[in-house]
């Protein structure tokens, strides 16, 4: 007998350090009303130091396991997505579950850059689909912050530090994940990356002093690859899911840019569906930003039980992922694990 798996929690950390446009603005090149004229963005947050991704992520798994009402000891998963890991093994994810106590869980990361949180979301139903049940951790988690080049006004500007965590579990007949859509589009995996550090190119002096370990990006090329792509993979996950346009309620996208989301919206069709955007506070936060705006908008009280939920990621590589949801979360108790407050734990 098949078991519906949906969402039955969800929580997010950000860091306490708030990074306004006017602070990062001069080193860029750029002035704050710039950014915000370009970007929609105002702020974001960085990591203290000494906090790495799994710190970020075990607070957000925390969070999301008391909105479930569940503890460590019911997680058979742990899934985190990131493309910056704590290190380059082992998994981030094994970190997390040492943090939170998850002793009987598996744990595994997947890395498809910003659209990361719907792959592993996505993975994780798989797996409680195989074995016909149980409830798995997944977890959107970056620091971008340690990988910026603070003179790069196309990546430097944008990006933020954070996590976002959600609850899979067993759900009534008829609601939780209903479709899902994920595409490669490898031709283009030169748009968005960070070319040193691998085993292509190994880290090296002659690599920092080249600055080949930041993150760089092709701007105009990504904005091309988004507008070109990204409306036919909503349009067919749709389509396969049997769900009508009118019939989406709430779009939580990447929070890439703020203005080219709003304009993306314009064209994808959905006439009642309701853009939630957390880029202005928190910047692009990578794998995190689709699960820490659900959880802003399901911790807003605008996610009603029934509604239709569209997660769209894409990002490096390039990915698309694309994910409808019948949401089925109980409302969070008011304040229950929602501050901002992340902690720095050290690892050797």
């Amino acid at each position: 007998m098949s078991t519906d798996i949906g969402i039955i929690g969800t929580g997010s950390a950000l860091p306490d350090r708030v990074v306004p446009n006017a602070e990062i603005a001069p080193a860029a090149g750029v002035d704050a009303a710039w950014i915000e004229r370009k970007t929609g963005i105002r702020e974001r947050r960085h990591a203290a130091p000494g906090q790495a991704t799994s710190n970020l992520a075990a607070i957000a798994a925390d969070r999301a396991l008391l909105a479930a009402g569940l503890s460590p000891d019911d997680v058979d998963h742990v899934v985190v997505a990131t493309s910056t890991p704590d290190h380059p093994q082992p998994a981030t994810a094994s970190l997390v579950q040492h943090l939170i106590g998850a002793r009987s869980a598996s744990a595994a990361d997947v890395n498809a850059v910003c659209s990361g949180f719907v792959y592993a979301l996505a993975m994780a139903e798989g797996l409680l689909h195989t074995r016909g049940g149980g409830h798995a951790l997944v977890i959107g988690a970056d620091i971008y912050s340690r990988i910026l080049d603070p003179r790069d006004r196309k990546t430097a500007i944008l990006f933020g530090d954070g996590a976002g965590a959600v609850v899979l579990g067993a759900v009534p007949a008829g609601g939780g994940v209903i479709g899902t859509r994920l595409r490669g589009h490898g031709a283009g995996h030169e748009l968005i990356g960070v070319r040193a550090g691998g085993s292509r190119l190994p880290a090296s002096v002659r690599s920092v002093l080249d600055g080949e370990h930041f993150f760089r990006m092709d701007g105009r090329g990504v904005r091309e690859f988004v507008t070109g792509h990204v409306p036919g993979a909503i349009a067919a996950a749709l389509r396969e899911s049997g769900v009508p346009a009118d019939a989406v309620d709430h779009l939580v996208p990447h929070q890439a840019n703020g203005v080219l989301l709003r304009d993306l919206a314009g064209a994808l069709g959905l006439p009642n569906a309701r853009l939630h955007l957390t880029v202005g506070e928190f910047g692009n936060t990578g794998a995190a930003s689709v699960p820490i705006t659900l959880d802003a908008a399901h911790r807003s009280g605008a996610l009603k039980t029934g509604d239709v939920v569209l997660l769209a990621g894409f990002g490096g590589g390039m990915n698309l992922g694309v994910s409808l949801c019948r949401w089925t979360a109980t409302p969070p108790r008011p304040g229950a694990g929602a501050e901002n407050h992340a902690g720095v734990l050290s690892h050797r």
